[in-house]
């Protein structure tokens, strides 16, 4: 079986949007996330300073087809606070990977990656028909492998030397997953956390 290819669509939770990313939402998401050093240490390049500087990271993500890429809407106050995107995407292969996803520091270790995550996930195996989701991340970045692991994924192993940071260093990737078959017990576990705030 073959499982379907993903478009840009809009998905709904409790506390959080996802919508297509566009040039739009450029001014909350500098609001949100530009100029600190702490969003973009894992991002790869330098972090933006100006609005116009992010602009650019965002036409990059835009201008290629092999992501779909998601801006993610805080509800209560209807503006951008970071994006999210699938990537690696095989249909025929039935996975893709969730990944470049950062939110300003103001939102972390609140629901809005946990939802992000039941909404990305709930759409990849249950609209999708995904068998597999993976997340790759630097070796160096614990908050974002425990991020992973919270969601329930599972980790796979590390592919040394995988990619060039910024600073010419060498970093290697941390990969987890999460199968079709592992999917309702994550989801449950996912739903009762976020119904606990």
């Amino acid at each position: 079986m073959t499982a379907k290819t993903p478009a840009p669509i809009t998905l709904t939770g409790s506390h959080i949007r996802l919508e297509p990313l566009t040039r739009g939402h450029l001014s909350d998401l500098f609001a949100a996330g530009g100029n600190d050093d702490a969003v973009w240490q894992w991002q790869g390049g330098p972090t933006p300073r100006t609005e116009e500087e992010l602009g650019a990271k965002l036409d990059v993500l835009l201008a290629d087809d092999s992501f779909v890429a998601f801006a993610v809407i805080v509800l209560s106050t209807g503006r951008a606070v970071g994006w999210t995107t699938f990537l690696d995407i095989s249909p025929v292969d039935e996975r893709l990977e969730i990944g470049w996803t950062w939110y300003g520091s103001a939102y972390w270790r609140s629901p809005v990656n946990t939802e992000a995550k039941l909404l990305l996930l709930t759409h990849a195996f249950e609209d999708l028909g995904m068998g597999r989701v993976q997340w790759k991340t630097d070796h160096l970045n614990q908050r974002s492998q425990n991020a992973i692991a919270r969601l329930g994924a599972q980790r796979e192993g590390v592919l040394r030397r995988h990619r060039q940071r910024p600073d010419g260093t060498f970093r290697d990737s941390v990969y987890f997953s999460m199968l079709k078959d592992e999917w309702p017990a994550a989801k449950e576990r996912l739903t009762e956390r976020l119904a606990r705030g």
